[in-house]
């Protein structure tokens, strides 16, 4: 099994998706030990000293103002972490909450936490033996960090609360980690503290969002391209040349890859036909510069959540002159702006796609095609209700672009008077992930029925591929009404899987 070492200096984006996702397990490197050692020394050092210090010796947020005395002091960490594991609501999925617990351990191993080894390793130890913590939707303001979420992951390393099990039930998290020999963590001055004060959770939604992004882009060029050939579009204006001109990125990543699943077709380039046309409608011509603005986004996203995993957000925080001191590192406004940003993004992806669709399905629109690409229009009703529930899927994802980032709510007696509300933001935009890949399946249903409907006409060689695959996946090509329901399932898996992407760089080659 692949293992991740995690060191002082953070860890990358690839490490998180083998943890949250595959299981990978985890080691603490000797630097990040001796580095929490160190740190270890200097909190100690600061407790014995009768001047009072925030999160070692006095009380948090607007209590901060009480002194704690030193018998007291273990019983405030446990109480920190007890009265924070206020969360409510559903449990938030397996892969968000191992993310969010080596994120944290991320930090921790930091050297900037002034937590012991002891806790870091129980932390390792927990995610190696495949305990998860339950963790609930709501509790998380995003400010100071995912207070609630890391709170019920605490509470489980102190051997409290409920937590699944690898086999995947939800038992007390005391027996579980006595199953797997782990002992209870005491926490001492500042631990309680240092385990709840990160932007763990929405950075490892972040993180994991990017990466079903990435392969969501792709999948959408695919099928724009699809569309443009059921169409009977022009590939004229993928033509590089064109793109050199408005020099963003994306854009230009975007209509290479249609142009290169578009090779070899006999179906473009047909608007002085029948029906002639001087130019594409907006939804086909300007797929590239839609889809291209959205992997724009995705790029400076990637940039925030680079510079995030390599961070240590605490509050206060020991640096490395000894100075433990306090700080705003914890709010998750950084984190929080992209995760919007990419939601409104994702949107507009869906919308532009839903919009191909529509046109495939318009007998007036569509260029030959049957209405609703029926077997028998009138008798069979074809992809009608297909696009009612991709037009759903939409409405609802220009629901969920609405930034949750713009909003703020004051907590804790007006001391955390403006929060992020980043991890709000992260949980609708896992939504809006989840919502266009359903999209995208959809467009590629049509489309690819579209193609097929175009007789005597060859598609490009991709197009095949993925024509091909497609139908072996359990996507039925055209014909009578039937149940559409699990078509539409077997097409959500194909592009969920990443089969679409597969079949159609079995021909390309990578895409962009």
């Amino acid at each position: 099994m692949h293992t991740v070492v995690v060191g002082t200096s953070g860890v990358t984006a690839s490490d998180v998706l083998a943890v949250a996702r595959d299981g990978a397990r985890i080691e603490l490197s000797a630097e990040a030990v001796a580095a929490l050692a160190a740190a270890r020394e200097i909190v100690d050092a600061l407790a014995a000293k009768p001047e009072p210090v925030y999160g070692v010796s006095t009380g948090f947020g607007a209590l901060a103002t009480r002194h704690i005395s030193p018998e007291l002091r273990a019983q405030l960490q446990r109480n920190i972490v007890r009265s924070h594991a206020a969360g409510m609501g559903p449990r938030v999925e397996r892969e968000v909450v191992r993310a969010l617990m080596f994120l944290r351990l991320k930090t921790v191993c930091s050297g900037h936490t002034g937590v012991r080894p002891e806790v870091a390793q129980t932390m390792a130890d927990v995610l190696n033996a495949g305990i998860t913590p339950v963790v609930h939707e709501y509790g998380s303001l995003g400010c100071s960090g995912d207070l609630a979420p890391l709170s019920h992951c605490a509470l489980t390393l102190m051997g409290e609360g409920d937590a699944e099990g690898p086999d995947g039930v939800v038992r007390p998290a005391g027996e579980l980690l006595a199953e797997h020999g782990i002992t209870p963590v005491e926490l001492r001055e500042k631990e309680g503290l240092a385990l709840l004060n990160g932007t763990d959770g929405m950075l490892g939604m972040l993180v994991m969002a990017l990466a079903d992004l990435d392969l969501l882009y792709k999948s959408a060029d695919i099928t724009a391209a699809l569309s443009l050939e059921g169409l009977l579009g022009t590939d004229k204006v993928l033509a590089p040349e064109l793109h050199a001109i408005r020099p963003h990125p994306g854009q230009g990543a975007s209509a290479a890859n249609m142009l290169a699943v578009l090779q070899g077709s006999q179906l473009t380039g047909h608007h002085q036909d029948d029906a002639p046309r001087v130019q594409d409608a907006y939804s086909v011509r300007c797929a590239p510069q839609v889809a291209g603005a959205g992997r724009d986004t995705l790029a400076h996203a990637r940039l925030v959540a680079e510079r995030e995993l390599a961070s240590a957000v605490d509050n206060p925080v020991v640096l490395p002159d000894g100075r433990v001191e306090s700080n705003g590192n914890f709010h998750g406004a950084p984190v929080a702006y992209v995760l919007d940003f990419l939601a409104i993004a994702a949107a507009d992806l869906a919308s532009i796609a839903e919009r191909r669709t529509d046109r495939l399905l318009d007998k007036n629109r569509s260029h030959g095609l049957p209405p609703f690409l029926a077997d028998d229009a009138g008798v069979d009703s074809g992809l009608m209700i297909a696009q009612y529930t991709q037009a759903a899927l939409v409405s609802e994802m220009k629901r969920l672009a609405v930034p949750a980032s713009a909003d703020s709510i004051p907590s804790s007696a007006m001391q955390e008077d403006h929060v992020s509300m980043g991890w709000s933001a992260a949980r609708k935009l896992r939504t809006a992930v989840d919502n266009l890949t359903r999209v995208i399946a959809v467009e590629l249903y049509a489309a690819t029925r579209a193609v097929e409907l175009r007789e005597g006409l060859a598609p490009a060689p991709a197009s095949r591929a993925v024509i091909e695959a497609v139908r072996k996946a359990g996507v039925r090509g055209p014909g009578p009404d039937r149940f559409l329901a699990p078509d539409l399932a077997a097409a959500d898996a194909f592009v969920r899987g990443g089969q679409l992407v597969a079949a159609a760089e079995s021909v390309t080659g990578p895409l962009q």
